[in-house]
């Protein structure tokens, strides 16, 4: 039976010694303390534009 993504990773942690888990705790607060990637950003502009270009008087 294949175990589940969520298993396996509390399985994996379960294994790690305080430093590993600390070095893993520091890489997650990494990722979340990054800014919005570039696909969000992107997806942000298209929306500005695309109200924009709704306003009265533009094109």
């Amino acid at each position: 039976m294949k175990k589940s993504p969520k298993l396996a990773i509390v399985e994996s942690l379960d294994s790690m010694d305080q430093v590993q888990m600390e070095e893993v705790l520091s890489y997650i607060r990494g990722l979340l303390s990054k800014p919005a990637p570039e696909k969000f950003n992107r997806q942000r502009a298209m929306k500005e534009i695309r109200h924009a270009l709704h306003q009265p008087g533009v094109i």
